[in-house]
């Protein structure tokens, strides 16, 4: 099948990155359109031999835009149309339905309980969402949470399914050699306690509460490593300086290295308000690492040994807890890699494309239609000279046409048996 993925950009963050292992595990032929900022993950699928355009918007309601995006899906005859985060949602829906793809459909990766994708979660916006979501054969929630809050919008629960993101084991997987590279990189001693903080600086991660919760813990030996760019890090550096450790806190800004990032630390705390899914939480579990969150949709119901569940206001007495364990032999938890193996995601997304395809819809059976009709001219359209003529059986000869001394008397049921002699040879001088 022929596969468009449509994203609003390609910068560096949790749902990119996603369609980027997804494009990695595919059994289907896939190309992705951004709207606008390809960035750095865009460089990553291109560098993996995908295809990436870009529609270059210059603004949220720039309507052409729609138009553009059509004749792109219709000029590839694509199957399956599949959209990431909610400006392509708003453009790619009805963009696909109106170049007749035979299946469309979403990934909700961001819907909060107040902002959807750090936009706040507005009556118009919601409207805009439901309207292109009538375009659409389904949407992937990406937890239980999600799907429950679009439900709670009025979505059919029909329409609704739960996929999880994909952990890539692989690209997360400890190495002792990163860890002292990072360390020495960042100026880090080799037998420091780190604790990570990892993800966009906005106001919903509340790294600043974080890094206040950790300030008792910290010294000489404990550090608190920041990665991850944004609007805050001009506050969180304040933070810091308030608290009195920022000698203690190291602000390495956005990197992609993400395994040696993740190697490099010994605990990580996800302080976020809300979350749709977690994903830097699996990750750092996948790893091996403690770790201390706030909120993680994925994990609900999962019995996990390396990761506990904390509130905001009693982050720091867990901080302090676990610091005081000290250095602990990093394993993978088993559970992420056997419910959030980025193959096993990646298959049951490749099947859903498949079982959408076989529905008998007005735009699947139309594109059946278009096909058959296809293959009717290409063979229409091949020289007569260019196909071997057929075989021609020979034709049955009458018995009558044929001389009776040609026939053998051995092929005559019944008839006397003879044995064939030369011509030199006289009747009755045989033994």
């Amino acid at each position: 099948m022929k596969v468009l993925h449509v994203i609003t950009g390609l910068g560096v963050g949790g749902a990119e990155l996603q369609l980027r292992a997804i494009l990695q595990q595919t059994r289907h032929d896939a190309d992705v359109v951004t709207l606008y900022n390809p960035g750095p993950v865009a460089d990553m699928i291109r560098g993996d031999g995908g295809g990436v355009r870009t529609l270059g918007m210059r603004s949220n309601t720039q309507l052409s835009a729609l138009l553009r995006l059509r004749r792109i899906i219709r000029a590839g005859r694509y199957d399956v149309v599949h959209t990431h985060l909610y400006r392509s949602q708003v453009y790619g829906r009805p963009a696909a339905w109106l170049a007749g793809t035979p299946v469309v459909l979403s990934t909700e990766h961001s819907i909060g309980e107040t902002h959807l994708e750090r936009r706040k979660m507005t009556r118009p916006v919601q409207a805009l969402y439901l309207g292109t979501e009538l375009f659409s054969d389904m949407t992937i929630a990406v937890s239980a949470a999600v799907r429950d809050r679009m439900t709670g919008w009025g979505i059919r629960a029909r329409k609704l399914t739960v996929i999880p993101n994909g952990v890539d084991l692989q690209r997360v997987a400890f190495d002792a050699g990163s860890r002292e590279k990072v360390r020495a990189e960042l100026g880090i001693g080799s037998g420091d306690y780190v604790i990570l903080m990892l993800g966009r600086l906005d106001q919903n991660k509340q790294f600043d509460r974080a890094i206040e919760a950790a300030a008792p813990s910290l010294g000489t030996s404990v550090k608190v490593l920041v990665v991850g760019g944004g609007a805050e890090r001009d506050h969180l550096e304040e933070t810091a300086r308030r608290s009195g450790v920022e000698d203690s806190v190291v602000f390495a800004g956005e990197r992609h290295d993400i395994a040696a990032v993740l190697s490099a630390a010994d605990l990580l705390v996800a302080s976020s308000r809300q979350e749709t899914f977690g994903l830097c939480v699996l990750e750092a579990l996948a790893n091996g690492m403690r770790v201390l969150y706030t909120t993680c949709p994925a994990l609900d119901g999962m019995d996990v040994e390396l990761a506990r569940q904390v509130p905001i206001e009693h982050m720091s007495e867990a901080i302090a807890e676990v610091v005081e364990q000290g250095h602990r032999d990093r394993k993978p938890e088993q559970a992420v890699e056997d419910e959030f193996g980025i193959a096993a995601v990646t298959g049951r997304i490749d099947d859903l494309y498949e079982r959408l395809e076989a529905r008998r819809s007005w735009r699947t059976m139309t594109r059946r239609l278009a096909n058959r009709a296809r293959l009717r001219a290409r063979t229409r359209a091949v020289p007569a000279s260019a196909v071997p003529p057929r075989p021609v059986p020979p034709r049955p000869v009458p018995a009558s046409a044929v001389p009776a001394s040609a026939v053998p008397a051995s092929a005559v049921p019944g008839g006397p048996v003879r044995m064939n002699v030369n011509a030199t040879t006289r009747e009755g001088d045989q033994a």
